[in-house]
């Protein structure tokens, strides 16, 4: 099933998994000019590198199911609130986007195309095939353009708002995982940036939980396999941990 703004791999199953990744493309539709290199979209600012195809890999094991944004996070990032700047970002990582220097009309068609059947269609999803959990799929760049010296060692984040139900039992998990070194709210904060959980999951009271894999270790297929297998174990951790799952 797809959409312009979405798109989703797998079956959807009541008490299974669904992955979901706000960022997993880079296309922009060839009626809005960004005015930007085309290199750009190759890079971090466009597109969480490597989430697309493990989403995809995920997705082939029954009971999980990959919900994936369908445009550039440059030319709507649905994992923002409606009214956040951010939405449609006139700049990122130090580079401009000019195209984005929009009137009110046409911001608010941009969200209408983009944003609102991203988030309808992800809200429909949740309801008919109700999960166990999410897992909100994004990876990170070793290093910022803006700040070169910050230091990003980890291998992966675990992000959350107000629920870390699933981020307590993951965190060690991961770190027990061939000595991975995890960052909890790292490299930022859930209670930041985690605006299509507070939607979906958080006012819902679903469990989730956010990871973000450095884009270096996904940015090819072995990679991309890699972390799938490593988070597919995961979640059949998390599974198998979930209140009133017998403990093997």
């Amino acid at each position: 099933m797809s959409h312009e703004a979405w798109t989703l791999h797998g079956q959807p199953t009541p008490g299974g998994v669904l992955i979901v990744s706000d960022h997993a493309s880079a296309h922009v539709p060839a009626d809005i000019e960004l005015q930007i290199s085309s290199e750009l979209l190759d890079q971090h600012i466009a597109v969480d590198i490597g989430v697309a195809a493990i989403g995809v890999m995920l997705a082939q094991t029954p009971g999980i199911a990959a919900f994936q944004g369908g445009v550039s996070r440059l030319v709507c990032d649905c994992n923002r609130d409606e009214d956040a700047p951010g939405l449609i970002p006139l700049a990122s990582d130090g580079h401009a986007i000019p195209g984005n220097a929009l009137d009110d009309e046409g911001r608010a068609a941009r969200i209408a195309r983009f944003f609102m059947p991203y988030h309808a269609a992800l809200a429909d999803c949740l309801t008919a095939d109700e999960p166990a959990f999410i897992v909100s799929l994004h990876s990170f760049t070793p290093a910022l353009s803006s700040d070169p010296e910050q230091a990003r060692p980890w291998h992966v984040g675990v992000l959350y708002n107000e629920d870390d139900r699933l981020a307590r039992m993951a965190i060690p998990w991961l770190e027990g995982e061939a000595g991975l070194c995890v960052g909890d709210q790292q490299p930022y904060s859930g209670r930041l940036l985690n605006a299509t959980m507070n939607r979906h999951a958080e006012a819902h009271g679903r469990r989730y939980i956010g990871l973000e894999v450095r884009q270096d270790l996904i940015g090819d297929e072995q990679g991309q396999a890699e972390w799938a297998n490593r988070i597919g174990r995961l979640i059949a951790h998390l599974l198998q941990a979930l209140p009133g799952k017998s403990q093997t």
